[in-house]
């Protein structure tokens, strides 16, 4: 009995090539941000920012102050972003984030500036201070996820501690109505604001060593004595140089609205950046 063994001959190089190809694929660096574990990243901003506040004091409502038209630009900015993802399965995830952009401005003010009880008068030198840190833990599921790409769905806390401070010369109002003028005046305010979010964020294998990914984020709701809107949206390409580490540029858009009835702060809080954010990756 004989038979022609060429077709599996044929076969078998077909289908070795075939897993080597594959293997080489998941082998290659960029395929690592979607099978390792853990990855991080850490980078900075270049950024633009709009931030507009008011303080209304114990017995009026205060109009609001546009802090980037009325300081300008900051002259000293700290602005970072820290996220890190944790693969406690393929499909079940834990994402971690942090923000930090705190902001000094200083200006001859050319108008009065009405902030809670205070009202820095024009003419004077007025120091700023605008403080945002944000932290986030999040539950993430991969609803698709193949060999080259994933799709997630999350829903985690997001904690922001936004921080106003203004000093300079100014008048105070004080609680039995008498005002009083103070040369070195400092009024500074605390919004802690933690929130429910969610959102959706899907990964890309579109080469060996170039990786894209997006994000986006969602909240509105009113609670207690938050009234808060949240967006944060975010995209990114990351080009990995080793199977362990990589640097990346992205793109970041943010916003968020809060109108606070609190003892400590009475008012609102608009602020939003928009900006390029260049970051390394770490992966294992």
């Amino acid at each position: 009995m004989s038979f022609n063994t060429r077709p599996l001959v044929m076969f078998t190089l077909l289908a070795g090539g075939l897993a080597g190809t594959a293997q080489a694929q998941l082998a290659s660096p960029a395929q690592a941000l979607l099978d390792n574990k853990f990855v991080f990243n850490l980078g900075g901003f270049v950024l633009g920012t709009d931030t507009s506040a008011r303080l209304n004091g114990s017995s009026a409502s205060n109009p609001e102050v546009d802090f980037d038209q009325t300081f300008g630009h900051a002259s000293d900015a700290t602005r970072i972003r820290a996220d890190a993802l944790w693969r406690i399965t393929p499909t079940h995830h834990v994402r971690f984030l942090y923000f930090d952009n705190t902001v000094d401005r200083s200006r001859v003010i050319d108008r009065d500036i009405k902030w809670g009880d205070y009202t820095f008068k024009a003419g004077g030198n007025v120091d700023s201070r605008v403080g945002l840190k944000i932290a986030e833990l999040a539950y993430e599921y991969a609803f698709l996820r193949q060999p080259t790409y994933e799709v997630a769905g999350s829903i985690g806390v997001h904690y922001m501690d936004l921080s106003l401070r203004l000093s300079g010369t100014a008048t105070i109002t004080n609680p039995d109505g008498t005002i009083r003028n103070a040369q070195l005046a400092v009024k500074e305010n605390s919004v802690p604001v933690p929130l429910p979010v969610i959102g959706i964020r899907g990964g890309w294998v579109v080469a060996p060593q170039i990786y894209l990914d997006a994000q986006a984020q969602f909240f509105k709701a009113d609670i207690g004595s938050y009234n808060a809107r949240v967006t944060d949206l975010r995209a990114g390409a990351t080009w990995m140089f080793t199977r362990n580490f990589g640097l990346g540029l992205g793109y970041n858009h943010f916003r968020t609205t809060v109108d606070v009835n609190k003892d400590s702060f009475d008012g609102r809080v608009r602020f939003g950046y928009s900006g390029l954010q260049l970051f390394a990756t770490g992966t294992f």
